[in-house]
């Protein structure tokens, strides 16, 4: 396996990656930083795995597993964070991260964790899906990411696409773009159409 692992912890980086070459023959490499991790992805890869911590310097939250992923499509990416939101690891998924490993995961499970995800499998530690587990979910409500049923929320109460991207802290452009998913997913003409069918099905 070739794996590549970038976190601003010096400790945390080469900790992992002892585990990895000795307890998975994995040959690792690390970076301190998202540009650093693009530029050795670039010059050595390709890679099976790329490990991105969550908060280190350039990420800028889940944008830089975008850039990631744009300048990669076809290396599979995973986030590392010692404390992250589970709304922020589903966000993640849907943006087509292969999974979320936790800091404090053990040395065996690490490594099992990350020959799932380079045999092309998602894996989320089983606390993140309890915490996760629906009681019932709503047809309507299953055909949409969760950025997505946050935007419908906002047109149910009559926002504008502003008034969304600011509570939500995106770019209003991307609330528009949502707008039009959810609107192709539901089957509604417009914003309006849309807000209506979720409130006649009793989601708002």
């Amino acid at each position: 396996m070739q794996i590549l692992i970038a976190d601003d912890h010096d400790l945390v980086r080469e900790t992992i990656s002892a585990f990895l070459e000795k307890e998975g023959q994995a040959r690792v490499q690390s970076a301190g930083d998202l540009p650093q991790a693009i530029k050795i992805a670039k010059r050595d890869g390709p890679f099976d795995l790329i490990l991105l911590d969550y908060n280190m310097p350039g990420m800028n939250g889940l944008a830089g597993l975008a850039e990631m992923r744009k300048a990669f499509p076809d290396t599979s990416v995973a986030l590392l964070s010692g404390n992250i939101s589970s709304a922020i690891v589903q966000e993640a998924i849907d943006m087509g991260a292969v999974g979320f490993v936790p800091k404090t995961i053990a040395a065996k499970s690490l490594v099992n964790a990350v020959r799932f995800m380079v045999a092309g499998e998602v894996f989320l530690p089983v606390s993140l899906l309890q915490e996760d587990a629906p009681t019932e979910i709503h047809p309507m409500a299953e055909m949409l990411s969760r950025r997505e049923t946050e935007v419908l929320s906002g047109l149910c109460r009559g926002q504008s696409n502003k008034e969304i991207a600011r509570d939500l802290d995106l770019q209003e452009v991307t609330i528009k773009l949502h707008v039009r998913t959810l609107c192709r997913k539901l089957g509604a003409r417009n914003r309006t159409q849309a807000a209506m069918m979720a409130k006649e099905a009793g989601l708002y």
